[in-house]
């Protein structure tokens, strides 16, 4: 059966005949920072703000507080009125009214008067000091043990407050035309309490990419079902999931696709921005996506110089970015961390770098590399010191769960003896 103009090999066709050149990990990191673009913006609830990327700097357009308040509960008053006042010096000032939380003192304070205020309660015009509940006696009624404050009209002041004691000045937390948070700033939780603070409804943030994910294998059985040998279990799409919600985007995850081209580049064209193939990346018979992309967009690069994923490759389809990782999930997790998440953070608005806590330490024994290519070797941290886990497989998996990290090996060197300092990425955000 002859082969449809959409599925013909090239005459550069790579498949069974292997890689003719690999680019290296700076050369494909250059290619993708040129092709990245940030998403247009859009506001977004505050409630669902968090986690988010602001678009554009915010600036409050009000004073918070708007009023000066009362830092404790007391009484609010003249500090000039209180000179002198101990508790063998007792000064006598009448008592006009309180003011509360919400509902402020109409009137205003002058000479010889107080008025009764709790903490957060507008200081009364007049007012300059607030005295604590604690430097001051009823000279007639009583005393409220619940809420300890005199319900009578008359006080005795005990001790002396300097003008400003106790009480919270207008805009000591942000003054009106501030900008509170900049461009590009991720919103924690504190962020989206402050922008509430200041009345702001909808916050403007980069919109989440979205992101395809296409996993390909007709050896490949959904994720939760029984392996059922000699077929496998999807592992590569959740962790695939998981990956791009770590870095912002949104997953789309339709299932498994079957080794057919047909089928691979229908799974390819979607609304996405960013579309991830795990698996058929290489140079074999049934590697159909690099074929794909090279016939119907742009294959930019394709074989890259490091261990594992060296099958892995990127380009465009539709304006959109591509990239292929390989089926092996260890050489998947890698490609993805080096590239694909490289970019879905970037457009989304976050560093590109990675999100990994890191520190520098010691090997605790050799490792061997090659001159040339870029080795990502998993570690795990024993006694202060990097232990590289004696592991030769892509497809070991459970290995990255025991590792505490990794470290990387540079392309230039046969590898680093025991005792050389190695920077260790930490699996998780939390190390």
């Amino acid at each position: 059966m002859s082969e449809s103009p959409s599925t013909r090999p090239p005459p550069d066709d790579v498949r069974m005949r292997g890689f003719t050149r690999r680019s290296t990990v700076e050369e494909a990191w250059a290619w993708l920072d040129r092709q990245v673009t940030l998403l247009a913006p859009e506001h977004v609830p505050l409630r669902q703000a968090a986690g988010r990327v602001l678009a554009e700097a915010v600036a409050s357009r009000v004073d918070v507080p708007g009023f000066a308040r009362a830092m404790m509960d007391g009484f609010a008053l003249r500090a000039a009125d209180t000179l002198g006042a101990s508790a063998y010096n007792r000064l006598a000032l009448r008592v006009i009214g309180e003011s509360m939380p919400g509902r402020g003192f109409a009137g205003a304070v002058g000479p010889g008067e107080a008025v009764r205020i709790m903490t957060g309660a507008p200081l009364p015009a007049g007012a300059d000091a607030v005295l604590p509940f604690e430097q001051a006696e009823c000279e007639a009624g009583e005393r409220s043990p619940s809420e300890s404050r005199c319900t009578a009209h008359r006080l005795a002041v005990l001790g002396e407050v300097g003008p400003g004691k106790h009480v919270g000045r207008l805009s000591e937390d942000v003054a009106a035309g501030t900008e509170v948070l900049p461009t590009g700033h991720r919103l924690r939780p504190q962020d989206v309490g402050l922008l509430a603070a200041i009345g702001v409804a909808e916050a403007p943030v980069v919109r989440r990419p979205r992101v395809r994910i296409v996993v390909t294998g007709n050896e490949l059985l959904p994720a939760g079902s029984a392996p059922q040998p000699p077929r496998i279990v999807d592992s590569n799409g959740p962790m695939l999931e998981a990956l791009v919600a770590r870095d912002g985007g949104l997953p789309d995850h339709p299932g498994i696709v079957p080794d057919e081209p047909d089928a691979i580049l229908d799974a390819l064209r979607s609304e996405a921005d960013v579309v991830l193939v795990s698996g058929g990346s290489s140079v074999g018979r049934e590697d159909h996506a690099p074929l794909l992309l090279r016939q119907h967009g742009e294959l930019a690069l394709h074989g890259i110089a490091m261990r594992p994923s060296s099958p892995a490759g990127m380009g465009t389809l539709d304006g959109r970015l591509v990239f292929l990782l390989p089926g092996n999930p260890v050489s998947c997790l890698a490609a993805y961390d080096f590239f694909a998440g490289r970019a879905i953070r970037a457009v989304g608005g976050l560093p590109a770098d990675w999100p990994y806590r890191r520190i520098r330490v010691p090997l605790a024994r050799k490792i061997v590399s090659m001159v040339g290519r870029l080795d990502y070797q998993r570690v795990r941290l024993v006694g202060g010191r990097a232990e590289p886990l004696a592991i030769a497989g892509a497809s070991i998996l459970s290995s990255t769960v025991r590792a505490d990290g990794f470290a990387i090996v540079p392309p230039d060197s046969e590898g680093l003896p025991q005792g050389a300092e190695v920077e260790v990425f930490f699996y998780g955000l939390g190390g």
